[in-house]
C-alpha cells in the first residue's frame, strides 16, 4: 500500500499525502500531544504543514516524514529532519524532531525512529551536523535526544516563543557524523 523511503525494525518512513490530513489533524487536536507547543494547529494549519513537508522533501530529499507502523500500516505521526532558520547564531540548520499520537507513546518508537533518521541524515543525505530543540520542560523529548546520543550545546530563548513564558527557554542538542 505505502511506498516507504526507508524502514526501521517497526516503522515505515514516507513522504506525505493529503490522505494524512485527517489523522494528523486529530493528533494535533490532542491536548497531551500538543502540551509543549504554544497552540493546537487548526485543520488548515495542519494542511499547510503537510504541504510544507512535501515541498521540503522535493527540495532537500528529507522532511519530518510521515510514519506508519509496519505491522498494521497505521499512521502514528512524524519523525524526521527539517530545515529550520530561527537560531540567531545558526542561520540555517537541520533539526530532527518527532510528534507521535498518544496511543503509541512509551513503546520506544520516537527513539527507534530518531536513530534511523540520524543515520539517514548522515549516511544517505550526507549531513555533517543535525540539531534538535525542545522546551526545557519537555523532559520526554530531551530524554529521546539523550538516548540517541545527542550532546547538549546550550539553552536559549526561542525567538518564536518569546511571548510564552512556559515554553520560551529551550535546550539545543547536536549530533555530528562520526
Amino acid at each position: 500500500m505505502n511506498q516507504y523511503l526507508f524502514q526501521s525494525e517497526r516503522l515505515g518512513f514516507r513522504n506525505w499525502t493529503l490522505d494524512d490530513l485527517d489523522p494528523l489533524a486529530e493528533m494535533n487536536n490532542d491536548d497531551d500531544v500538543m502540551e509543549f507547543f504554544p497552540f493546537k494547529p487548526t485543520r488548515e494549519d495542519t494542511k499547510k504543514l503537510i504541504l510544507r513537508m512535501q515541498e521540503q522533501f522535493a527540495k532537500n530529499g528529507f522532511c519530518y516524514f510521515a510514519v506508519d507502523l509496519l505491522a498494521s500500516k497505521e499512521f502514528i505521526g512524524f519523525i524526521g529532519l527539517c530545515e529550520q532558520t530561527y537560531l540567531e547564531d545558526q542561520p540555517s540548520f537541520v533539526d530532527i524532531g518527532w510528534r507521535l499520537k498518544k496511543s503509541v507513546w512509551n513503546k520506544g518508537y520516537a527513539t527507534e525512529g530518531a536513530k534511523i533518521c540520524l543515520d539517514f541524515g548522515f549516511n544517505t543525505i550526507g549531513l555533517d551536523t543535525i540539531y534538535s530543540v525542545a522546551s526545557e520542560i519537555n523532559l520526554k523529548s530531551i530524554a529521546v535526544m539523550k538516548k540517541i546520543g545527542m550532546e547538549r550545546i546550550k539553552t536559549f530563548k526561542h525567538p518564536k516563543l518569546l511571548n510564552d513564558k512556559r515554553l520560551v527557554h529551550c535546550a539545543l542538542y547536536r549530533s555530528t557524523k562520526n
